[in-house]
């Protein structure tokens, strides 16, 4: 009985910290370095996220290739800081910065 307890026990709390690591977008892009140069609403050294996200076109193929081609300037380092992720965190930060728009 007590094996089964501390099981539910160590599942609720896998499941709060995944939840908790899950957070906003901008704990991500905080996390990764992107808000030294960027932030949400205002222009820094780069772009803010709103100006990227308003330049996306609507959801489909045309969607896809501009998140993909952020995802290859940033991740690559062309015309842009090398980030501290890899390449599937930063297709994954682009997603997020972009569904913002939605």
């Amino acid at each position: 009985m007590k094996s089964i307890v501390l099981a539910v026990a160590a599942a609720v709390v896998l499941t709060a910290a995944g939840a908790a690591s899950a957070g906003e977008p901008e704990d991500s892009l905080k996390a990764s370095g992107c808000l030294g140069c960027h932030d949400m609403k205002t222009k820094k050294v780069g772009p803010a996220f709103a100006d990227v996200a308003k330049k996306a076109p609507a959801k489909g193929a045309a969607r896809d290739e501009y998140e993909a081609k952020l995802v290859d300037k940033v991740a690559n380092g062309k015309g842009h800081m090398k980030p501290k992720v890899g390449k599937d965190e930063v297709a994954k930060l682009i997603h997020e910065i972009v569904e913002t728009k939605s």
